[in-house]
């Protein structure tokens, strides 16, 4: 197969997707969705929200014929943003919430960055709601600063991680203003409605607050033992995995050799795991190439039903 060249034309800004909100331990959790059938449920990471799936969801419903579910977070997106202390068992619980309000079972979890730890907690304590799960770049395990981080990032990492680094995070909004364009074609409408979602200081708490929450050599302590916890339960994950690598990527990449340990590892403890390559990408994938991300899981979701005969092929 020739090598797929990275995009340079960006995706369409537009969010035609009815606004939906339901409850969940007290907090509005705004979603949008297409589609019918059994659901796919798209789960995002930092700093985006479900507006990072746009021009996924109703690609991914229409070739498939299911029903395509994205979510924002609690403290992301159009979802409460509460004055609380975030962890990553709130943050999961509030996934949890969200799939029993809504009553989806028979569930493909799609998720991505912070996503993937978050889904992945709840379908390991659930794994009888789950019929599969897509991954990319993102990360199951504790981590440390020896291993898992190159030195010329070790400093800013740790100064994001203080009270110093609100001023990058929540002042200078840098998530969204650098981060996000360096890695992929963006237009200012776009960015626009990224920074919509979080106008004010008060709102960019979560989002703040998530590099505070990897662990990094056993700190913060209460998610080292959320990823510990998760680390010893992902071999009840028997269902169908698929994980989405790009090349180079950021969090397992072929030029990353502890990342590629880790897939290595993950490979160990799901035999059944398949790997598919992405092409070229880097990390906001359903931002960078969405219309690859759609093929990728709508083939995935149309391979399963032909694997068990539920249903016939999407054309």
């Amino acid at each position: 197969m020739a090598a797929r060249k990275l995009p340079t034309k960006t995706t369409s800004a537009a969010f035609d997707y009815e606004s939906r909100t339901v409850t969940v331990q007290g907090h509005e959790i705004h979603y949008v969705e297409e589609g019918r059938g059994d659901p796919i449920l798209f789960v995002h990471g930092n700093p985006t929200s479900s507006y990072v799936f746009r021009n996924v969801l109703g690609a991914v419903a229409r070739t498939t014929g299911r029903r395509a579910i994205a979510l924002d977070l609690l403290g992301m997106g159009r979802s409460a943003k509460p004055k609380v202390t975030y962890s990553c068992a709130l943050h999961a619980s509030i996934v949890e919430g969200f799939v029993e309000a809504l009553g989806l079972r028979d569930i493909t979890v799609v998720a991505e960055d912070w996503g993937g730890p978050l889904a992945m907690d709840v379908l390991t304590r659930h794994p009888g709601w789950f019929r599969s799960a897509v991954l990319m770049e993102t990360f199951l395990w504790p981590m440390t600063y020896a291993d898992d981080f190159e030195p010329a990032i070790r400093l800013p990492f740790k100064m994001m991680r203080t009270p110093i680094g609100d001023l990058f995070s929540r002042g200078m909004n840098i998530m969204i203003n650098k981060i996000i364009p360096e890695h992929c074609p963006i237009s200012d409408e776009a960015l626009d409605h990224y920074r919509g979602e979080k106008p004010t200081w008060a709102d960019k708490k979560a989002m703040a607050d998530f590099p505070r929450l990897i662990p990094v050599d056993q700190k913060p302590p209460e998610s080292h033992a959320f990823f510990e916890a998760l680390q010893e339960r992902l071999p009840r994950a028997e269902l169908p995995i698929l994980w989405i690598k790009a090349d180079p990527g950021v969090v397992v990449s072929d030029v990353n050799p502890i990342g590629m340990a880790r897939l290595d590892h993950l490979r160990e403890v799901w035999p059944h795991m398949v790997v598919r390559d992405f092409g070229p990408g880097y990390h906001f994938l359903s931002e960078e190439d969405p219309e690859r991300v759609s093929e990728i899981v709508s083939d995935w979701v149309r391979e399963l039903d032909r694997r068990t005969g539920d249903r016939a092929s999407a054309s």
